[in-house]
């Protein structure tokens, strides 16, 4: 099961419509959660709007969250997501099979039976979560508690029974046509997630849109098309990582 997890505290402003993008990865079975994090008051109606907007298109779930929450919020979103996926699976099934039916019109003890299967299957299944961060620059002074978050959702996934792994990237990049730089590549090394942030430039717009398309494009081809190609999957590759942290 494939999951992009955004992380923002405000509305795009440049490129593709983020709905639009999101709507595309649910197109390719790629599911999109959105986590909007703000200091109570600091963000509109309109954001607030496009959060909730671009899960529903990519048929995942939203938050938005102070930041002593985020941590929990990401954990929960990530395993619930999962086990809505399966079900949404199951129901299609249990309907092909009842000719229309639902899980909810089988029998207490059945329905029960299907449960648990859709537990275990959710702690077993493999699970690909890219994790992608708005670095604009209202969002400096919540970097620490998304640091914080992403080690704890990393051992949250590390704990599952399944095969997880994690990539992370953020947006805008350094320049102009860099709308999303990859931090670390695909891992389930809780050390390849480690002190990303400590120097990262917090600057410009909030390309959400095409920063989504690209972290599609790096599911199906493993490149992000900005001469970022990536062989190995393991975590430990010099990339972009290397211009931010010490």
């Amino acid at each position: 099961m494939k999951q992009i997890l955004l992380i923002t505290d405000g509305c795009s402003n440049v490129g593709e419509s983020p709905v639009m993008a999101a709507a595309h990865a649910l197109a390719e079975g790629i599911v999109v959660n959105v986590v909007g994090v703000l200091d109570y008051g600091t963000i509109g109606e309109l954001g607030a709007f496009e959060i909730q907007e671009i899960a529903k298109a990519g048929g995942g779930l939203h938050r938005i969250v102070g930041t002593p929450q985020l941590a929990q919020t990401m954990q929960m979103m990530t395993r619930k997501t999962v086990v809505q996926t399966i079900q949404q699976a199951v129901n299609k099934e249990i309907q092909h099979i009842l000719g229309g039916g639902s899980l909810e019109e089988l029998p207490p003890d059945k329905r029960s039976q299907v449960v648990e299967v859709v537990d275990e299957l959710a702690e077993t299944s493999s699970l690909e979560v890219a994790l992608l961060i708005d670095a604009s620059a209202s969002m400096k002074p919540k970097l620490a508690a998304v640091e914080e978050a992403i080690r704890d959702l990393m051992l949250s996934l590390k704990a599952r029974a399944g095969a997880s792994r994690l990539a992370v990237f953020h947006f805008p990049g350094r320049g102009s046509g860099e709308e999303v730089v990859l931090d670390v590549n695909w891992t389930s090394d809780l050390d390849g997630v480690r002190s990303m942030f400590g120097r990262l430039q917090m600057k410009g717009a909030t390309p959400t849109g095409p920063a989504l398309l690209k972290v599609i494009e790096f599911f199906q081809y493993g490149t992000l098309g900005n001469n970022q190609s990536w062989k190995g999957h393991t975590g430990q590759e010099e990339g972009m990582l290397g211009d931010y942290v010490v």
